[in-house]
Formats: C-alpha cells, structure tokens, sequence
C-alpha cells in the first residue's frame, strides 16, 4: 500500500509539474543554447573613443563642460576644463578634445592616440 501511495505523489508531483507553464530547458543548461548577448561597455552618460592600437577611452562631461570624467582601462580621473579650449587637464594627464577625435597624454606623447567616436560629433563641452 505505501508503495501505491508513494507512486501516485510521484505521478501527481510530475503531472503537476508539468502543468506550471513552459520550461525551456536549455535556458536552464549552462553549456548551450541560445547565444548570451553581450552588454553594452560603454558607461552610462558617456561618450566611447576608439583609438589606435586598440585602445578605448569613455568620457563624461560634467558641470556643463567645465570638467569631464576621463574612463581609461587602467584609472578613471576627473580632469577640469582649461581656460575655453577643448583641454581638459589633471595633473600630467591632458585631454584633448577636437571635433570627434579626441587624445590623452599623460605628461610626454600622446597615450592615446587617434581616438574616434563610432558616430556623429559627440555634444561638444561649453555648447
């Protein structure tokens, strides 16, 4: 008689189981199905530059473009506005700022060369 009983709560936990809607099992194996789609990198509020070399830098403009936030791979640096130019400084570190091409340099050479957006000029600081 146990067995019967433990039989029929088998049977009415698969059939009630079954009836909870769709499963997709292969959202539920982590070593296939469908494609993980990758999240934007770019942060929030923030302008991407592509650079030579591979390099990517994010800048933020802040305060109506009297300093930006300068996101590099290695540090992030809040740089202020110099004078009325497109030059943005901290320190050593100099952003410059030209249409949608923009260059860092960290006291020598340019670190940060030949730094595009993908699209149209970006909001221009001081505009």
């Amino acid at each position: 008689m146990k067995r019967l009983l433990t039989g029929i709560a088998g049977t009415a936990a698969v059939l009630l189981l079954s009836a909870c809607g769709d499963m997709n099992l292969r959202k539920l194996n982590p070593f296939g199905g469908d494609p993980v789609q990758e999240r934007s990198r770019t942060p929030a509020n923030a302008t991407e530059y592509q650079c030579a070399g591979g390099k990517r830098l994010y800048v933020r403009t802040l305060e109506g473009g009297q300093a930006v936030w300068l996101i590099l791979q290695e540090r992030e640096l809040r740089l202020e506005r110099v004078g009325t130019s497109q030059r943005y400084s901290a320190g050593n570190t100099v952003l410059t700022l030209s249409g949608n091409e923009a260059t860092v340099a960290d006291g020598g050479p340019a670190t940060y060369a030949n730094c595009k957006t993908g699209g149209p000029e970006p909001a221009a600081a001081g505009k």
